[in-house]
């Protein structure tokens, strides 16, 4: 904007502020009690709504101000104008409370709250880390266990079912394949194998007694017992685990072996290992060097100057001008 009057400044800085006022105000007769702003929140909005008793707070995560609204039942708004009571949301209680080093703002009391929050505390941030994934793995067995209703025994139950089952169909197969198929059935074993290590039990003769469990008819739900060092039904035990879950593991864990099966040959560049020292020879170098000249360099074994000659000749590699040339 171009001026030529250096009064007419004056008018432009007046209406800049007569419009931050004008919205300020819009939000004020709302009737709103807490603002809530994704962007920034200026000390002139912020002395202008303490002097109203309005409480303000910029720079909130949209993920935050998505639940609140969801909380308070209120609407997330992009301008300040057409606002009325059907657009604000309503809570029984508010409190800007001190926990620890930060300050939170606590919303109690809402009108269609469906959502919590959970404040960990830890003295150091490992133990959080641990804490929060703790916590989302069980909150993710939840709404696993909501979404399909199908559960199956833990404690490795499952596992050693699966086992004895492949173990009977390998005796079933002729050839090489009986091994692949019992080397499957032996894989199940490890997550029994590995609860019971973890316990500090004795992990072969809990396998050899669920073994025995679920070579019977009624021993199929039959785990590792973590409280009494030993195994137990864990499906009556009331330890059990989402049946999408687990297909999903066992799904994961065939289709990683069958790429790392798949892989039959690693290239590896071995100049950064004899560097230093001439350079690093091509693969079946050395031994066709060898054949050569018994040991000696190509170039001897081109009749001395071999590489010279193919170069004075017009054919193989040309020494460019320039850097590294002549």
């Amino acid at each position: 904007m171009r001026i030529d009057d250096p009064a007419a400044y004056q008018s432009i800085v007046e209406a800049e502020w007569s419009i931050i006022y004008e919205k300020l105000d819009l939000c004020v007769k709302s009737g709103a009690s807490i603002v809530l702003s994704r962007l920034p929140i200026g000390d002139l909005a912020t002395q202008y709504f303490a002097d109203r008793n309005v409480f303000c707070a910029g720079r909130v995560p949209t993920d935050d101000l998505q639940r609140v609204a969801r909380a308070t039942g209120a609407r997330v708004q992009t301008t300040v104008y057409g606002m009325d009571a059907t657009v604000l949301g309503s809570c029984t209680d508010f409190e800007e409370r001190q926990v620890g080093a930060e300050r939170f703002n606590i919303f109690a009391g809402c009108s269609q709250a469906s959502v919590a929050t959970i404040v960990l505390r830890g003295g150091a941030e490992q133990f959080i880390d641990e804490t929060e994934r703790s916590i989302h793995d069980s909150i993710m067995i939840v709404k696993n266990c909501v979404r399909s209703m199908r559960v199956v025994a833990g404690g490795g139950a499952t596992e050693m079912e699966l086992s004895r089952v492949l173990r009977e169909h390998s005796r079933t197969v002729e050839g090489k394949q009986q091994l692949i198929v019992a080397a499957f059935a032996r894989a199940f074993e490890l997550i029994p194998r590995q609860l019971a290590d973890n316990a500090g039990f004795d992990s072969s003769d809990i396998l050899n007694r669920l073994r025995q469990k679920h070579a019977t008819a009624e021993g199929k739900w039959w785990g590792v017992d973590i409280e009494h060092e030993g195994v137990c039904d864990t499906f009556a035990s009331a330890v059990w685990e989402p049946a999408s879950s687990k297909i999903n593991s066992v799904s994961s864990a065939c289709e990683a072996a069958c790429l790392v099966l798949s892989v039959d040959e690693t290239v590896k560049n071995p100049s950064s290992q004899q560097e230093g020292q001439g350079g690093a020879p091509q693969r079946g170098g050395a031994g066709r060097a060898g054949g050569m000249g018994g040991g000696k360099k190509i170039s001897q074994a081109l009749g001395g100057g071999g590489m010279q000659q193919m170069i004075g000749k017009g054919r193989g590699v040309r020494m460019m001008q320039g850097r590294g040339g002549r």
